[in-house]
């Protein structure tokens, strides 16, 4: 996979930066789109706000003349949100909708012209668990990832032709930073925690390096013969019902 040429927005933390690091060490160049330009070495960063237009623009542009390309797009950006339908305003349903699904729509479509040039297109969104089951007090965040879910779907069947492969992987409770601002803002974070493992059939939660790996998956040669496919990367919690 030497000489691939990757983006990988909210890439300066959690599943976005292990995701960059992973395919960094599989050879890829890789460009992380973030609010923070700074990243480790080899990545390279650049600032980007996915709910600008002009900002994303403009660091798909630095991004492809920097690399002389572009074969992968990973949409990992996103904001989290609580409650149920009466518990967020207007105001917060535009913003989470926004970043999350508007922020897929800019850098794909920013991206799709550097991506009809490469011979091993393709493009991997992060979405979640949420979009395909029902979890309490996620009603925005849950209905941002169901159109993640379609979006992704869509797009497959847009640009099959093109020989650009979209693809989503669904993550369960992932031991991310947003979900450690979560439990530190509990009343209790240790009961939290222990209720979010509890939901999971593994016991567990999924780790950024785990997602990361089948996002690369997805996205490089291998998976070649696979697009329109939602990933689930979630401990079993989509599809398992075990015995208490």
């Amino acid at each position: 996979m030497t000489g691939l040429r990757a983006v990988v927005t909210g890439g300066a933390s959690g599943i976005g930066l292990a995701t960059a690091t992973l395919l960094a060490a599989r050879g890829y160049r890789v460009a992380t789109l973030d609010l923070t330009a700074g990243v480790p070495d080899p990545l390279l960063g650049l600032r980007c706000d996915v709910s600008d237009d002009s900002s994303v623009r403009a660091a798909v542009t630095a991004a492809a003349a920097a690399f002389g390309g572009l074969d992968v797009v990973v949409n990992n950006a996103g904001i989290g949100a609580q409650g149920t339908v009466e518990e967020n305003d207007d105001a917060e349903w535009a913003r989470v909708f926004d970043v999350n699904v508007q922020g897929i729509v800019r850098v794909s479509r920013a991206a799709l012209p550097h991506l009809r040039g490469s011979s091993h297109a393709s493009i991997v969104n992060t979405c979640s668990v949420a979009a395909t089951a029902g979890l309490p007090r996620r009603a925005l965040y849950s209905a941002t990832k169901g159109a993640v879910l379609s979006l992704t779907l869509a797009m497959a069947a847009d640009h099959l032709r093109e020989g650009i492969r979209v693809n989503c992987v669904n993550p369960g409770t992932a031991d991310t930073p947003w979900v450690q601002r979560l439990l530190d803002a509990a009343a209790d974070p240790d009961a939290e925690r222990a209720a979010l493992e509890g939901r999971q059939p593994s016991g567990r939660l999924v780790t950024a390096g785990e997602i990361a790996h089948a996002i690369a998956y997805l996205a490089g040669p291998d998976a070649s013969a696979t697009t329109g496919v939602a990933l689930a990367v979630d401990g079993g919690m989509q599809g398992l019902r075990l015995p208490k």
